[in-house]
């Protein structure tokens, strides 16, 4: 998938079984939430996490806690945002070294650019 072709490649192993992943530095909007509804059905822990104190409306989101994250299982994807997206992106490398069980991407466009009644729908839907 086009999503997930990029820079960092992990191996993760989940309820036996094993699968390698590509993920991007950066997600739109769009890719979070298409990802984390196929990943969340393969039991893979999505979670989108504000280093701003400042929640998205209408979007769960996690106060970034370097130690309440480690405890997130292995192979959780963490989507860390900021106001633009900028600063998220550019300590990335410092997110994925302090989580390296973990995958770490940036919100692509940050807390600005979330439009809050985005939503997925079904192809069923259509």
């Amino acid at each position: 998938m086009a999503y997930l072709s990029s820079k960092s490649s992990v191996r993760v192993s989940l309820k036996e079984k094993s699968f390698s992943m590509n993920y991007p530095n950066e997600w739109t909007q769009k890719e979070f939430l298409e990802n984390k509804k196929r990943l969340e059905a393969k039991g893979v822990d999505v979670v989108l996490v504000d280093t701003i104190l400042s929640p998205i409306e209408k979007a769960e989101t996690v106060t970034y806690n370097p130690y309440e994250l480690k405890n997130y299982p292995e192979g959780s994807v963490f989507v860390f945002y900021c106001d633009t997206g900028k600063a998220t992106l550019e300590r990335l490398k410092e997110y994925k070294e302090k989580f390296p069980k973990h995958h770490c991407v940036s919100l692509k466009g940050g807390r600005g650019y979330w439009r809050k009644n985005m939503q997925l729908l079904d192809e069923n839907d259509s």
